[in-house]
């Protein structure tokens, strides 16, 4: 679902080579088919923003805030016509600060404390995040109890005393409840999503406010602190880095009817650990800490049994990866080397890796997609295909990293992550990225390539087709166009001057421009604006 691969669904695993791979949320979507989860969402969303707002909750213990705030009120919308109703302006949020217990088998699976830090970027007596079907015990703004308002996805806060542009506010929302993933005919099921042992968290691009309240665009980035707490006998795996190296629950994968168990190198082996029953069972909690900012979309913590290896790659970058030792046939040893590999190896092309942290997680999710959730990727349980690896990786600077201010421009994701894909099959004895785009120039489904400008698909074509493989040859047009080294310096400046923050495809044409010394608009409006096949 998330962008990343494209694997049949949104941002899901894409196919590569010969081999049926999912492509996913981040590569989300699946090859030949164009879908968009955000369709069906976006449209649920903007219904959602109609429904009168009503049944007021006072925050705090429960008396109501008779000092609540009147006045404007920030927009209840980023203003993104991909995505109808997510996202809300008047604020800028700085950092998310996620306590979390979550019992997979619990009455409700979530019970959470969410601290967001923001600044308001005008006056604003009310304001609004989204957040979708939880309950919300207290809601408190700089310490005094805030009124609540819902209405479909959208939480409507009122403090007790007008914020004042230019002011850093504090909000603590207390909430439980059990997330509903987003089920949509087209990307198919992501965001909170059950395992046989736990949970599996991919968002794009509409699930984070499905498990926390947020401002959920990508033009609104944060840095995060998970605590997270879970039964013990489970592991827990997020984004960033964790307080203390992450203890595996499974060891190293085994085929089926192997021995498992046994204290080693991961941790403790698979003690039988009851999900069910009356009895209080024993928790354990782990932190981790997201130090760059960070799309709410990209935000992931997955819970269950996972063998885990940490070490560094060759320049020193931390890796940390997990497998769900229940799936056959793969290798968490591969994995974690080829994530530390193709890492090293894109930070040659791409200039230097934007994070603190790499590596992946493969989990015994019923999804058939992958998502470049930030410093760590996460995989349902297709299995291990290094072009989707290679995908998911060239993300963390192509969507992560630089990330869109809005999702017309999903091509500057997935196109990117696309040629990355190519490059890694040319270079470990596939085709080449010649031969990738010939195959497409030329071949069946013209369709669904030229009838569909990837620089501007529309909300049903946004993981469409179109956008990973035209957006992809836009690139290998260019690099034929400039010169492979120019190419690269575009590249390269590119992820250096706006790292950490977003993009725009006119803003990546003006530096293509600046950097080739070259006026290549002409050549960008054929390739991603226009219909038909352009002149190679």
């Amino acid at each position: 679902m998330p962008g990343g691969h494209r694997y049949g669904q949104a941002g899901r695993v894409h196919m590569a080579g010969n081999s049926p791979s999912p492509r996913p949320h981040g590569s989300r979507a699946v090859r030949g088919t164009a879908g968009l989860a955000a369709l069906a969402v976006a449209a649920s969303l903007s219904a959602a923003c109609q429904v009168p707002l009503g049944g007021d909750d006072a925050g705090g213990s429960g008396e109501s805030p008779a000092g609540a705030a009147t006045g404007p009120a920030g927009p209840t919308t980023a203003g993104d016509n991909y995505v109808p109703g997510d996202g809300n302006g008047g604020y800028d949020v700085q950092h998310y600060g996620l306590k979390l217990t979550i019992d997979p088998n619990g009455a409700k699976q979530l019970d959470g404390t969410a601290t967001i830090t923001a600044t308001a970027t005008e006056r604003l007596a009310r304001f609004n995040l989204d957040l979708a079907g939880l309950d919300i015990a207290s809601i408190k703004v700089d310490g005094a109890p805030a009124r609540q308002q819902r209405g479909g996805d959208e939480l409507e806060v009122t403090p007790a005393k007008p914020l004042r542009k230019g002011t850093k506010f504090t909000t603590v929302i207390k909430y439980s409840g059990t997330p509903k993933p987003v089920s949509d005919p087209v990307l198919g099921t992501y965001g909170w999503i059950r395992t046989p042992d736990g949970v599996f968290i991919a968002c794009q691009p509409s699930g984070a406010h499905t498990w926390f309240p947020s401002n959920d665009h990508p033009s609104d980035k944060a840095t995060f602190d998970f605590e997270i707490t879970v039964p013990q006998g489970l592991t827990v795996i997020a984004n960033g880095e964790p307080e203390t190296p992450p203890e595996g629950t499974g060891g190293t994968p085994t085929l089926p009817g192997a021995p498992t168990g046994g204290p080693g190198t991961d941790g403790p082996g698979l003690e039988p650990v009851s999900l069910t029953g009356t009895k209080k069972r024993a928790m354990t909690t782990s932190k981790w800490h997201v130090k760059n900012p960070m799309a709410t979309y990209l935000a992931t913590v997955n819970v269950g049994r996972f063998g885990v290896r940490s070490s560094k790659t060759a320049s020193g970058i931390p890796n940390i990866t997990a497998v769900d030792p229940t799936l056959s046939g793969v290798s968490l040893d591969q994995f974690h080397k080829l994530n530390g590999d193709i890492t090293e190896e894109w930070t040659k092309l791409f200039g230097p890796y934007p994070f603190s942290s790499t590596g992946g997680l493969i989990d015994n999710a019923d999804v058939g997609f992958a998502l470049e959730t930030q410093t760590r990727p996460v995989y349902g349980a297709f299995g291990l295909q290094p072009t989707i690896v290679a995908h998911e990786l060239a993300h963390q600077w192509f969507g992560d990293s630089v990330s869109l201010t809005r999702w017309q421009d999903i091509w500057l994701n997935e196109g990117f992550a696309t040629y990355a894909e190519w490059l890694w099959d040319e270079k470990t004895g596939g085709p080449t990225v010649q031969e990738h785009f010939d195959e497409a120039y030329e071949g069946l489904g013209a369709g669904e390539l030229w009838n569909v400008p990837p620089g501007n698909p529309g909300r049903k074509q946004m993981f469409g087709r179109s956008v990973y493989d035209r957006g992809g040859m836009t690139l290998v047009a260019l690099r034929g166009r400039v010169g492979e080294d120019t190419f690269y310096k575009i590249l390269r400046t590119w992820t250096k001057e706006r790292a950490h923050s977003s993009g725009t495809t006119e803003q990546f044409i003006a530096l293509a421009n600046k950097v080739s010394g070259k006026n290549l608009d002409t050549f960008f409006d054929d390739w991603l604006y226009q219909k038909g096949r352009p002149a190679k």
